[in-house]
């Protein structure tokens, strides 16, 4: 499946949840897009809930299904973590979610594009593929050694960082110092529900 190129804004009212973590896009229009937006009342099934909660995730880390897919699979095996939480961390161990999440760019979209044309190095080496799984320890730089301008309009309005992610905004790095706990990821997603999706269909 091809990796969504539409309107986020839109994508988010469809979901009812703020896929760029900003709650912009619900703030004017809290309900669906197009003509029947407003109509939409009716109560999903116990099948549409989980496959709700499942497109929330899938879209918020903007992944697409083959690859979110597989990262279910990898974190099913993991006997050490409960599912849901190893899932959040193969998530967010992803090179573009760290490259947003230490500010490089705005957004997941900013921050994959970033990596893709070759801007990012890990541990001093150049990294050009979004889903390449970092590990805990690992630093993250720019390749340039002047900012692009974007990076560093970026790194000028960060929302607050997270506390996994150690950055330096001076010299424009970060370090994946530890894995994340469940409470300190997105409390509105539930996945308890993607485990049930998921486990219906493996």
């Amino acid at each position: 499946m091809s990796r969504y190129t539409g309107s986020r804004w839109s994508k988010s009212r469809h979901l009812n949840f703020s896929i760029l973590e900003t709650g912009e896009e619900l703030k004017k229009r809290p309900y669906g897009p197009g003509q029947h937006g407003q109509d939409r009342k009716r109560k999903p099934s116990e099948y549409g809930t989980q496959l709700l909660e499942k497109q929330k995730l899938r879209n918020l880390y903007g992944v697409n299904e083959r690859q979110f897919r597989k990262l279910f699979i990898l974190a099913k095996r993991d006997k050490e973590t409960v599912t849901g939480l190893a899932f959040f961390r193969l998530l967010e161990s992803r090179l573009d979610n760290l490259v947003y999440r230490i500010g490089f760019a705005r957004t997941r979209a900013g921050a994959r594009q970033l990596v893709n044309h070759g801007h990012i190095l890990v541990n001093g080496k150049k990294v050009d593929i979004a889903s390449y799984l970092c590990k805990t320890g690992d630093v993250i730089t720019l390749k340039e050694e002047t900012p692009l301008k974007c990076v560093k309009e970026s790194m000028d309005t960060a929302p607050a960082f997270v506390p996994y992610v150690e950055v330096d905004k001076e010299k424009f790095c970060g370090k994946f110092v530890r894995l994340p706990e469940r409470n300190e990821l997105t409390p509105e997603i539930k996945d308890a529900a993607i485990i049930e999706y998921y486990n219906r269909k493996l």
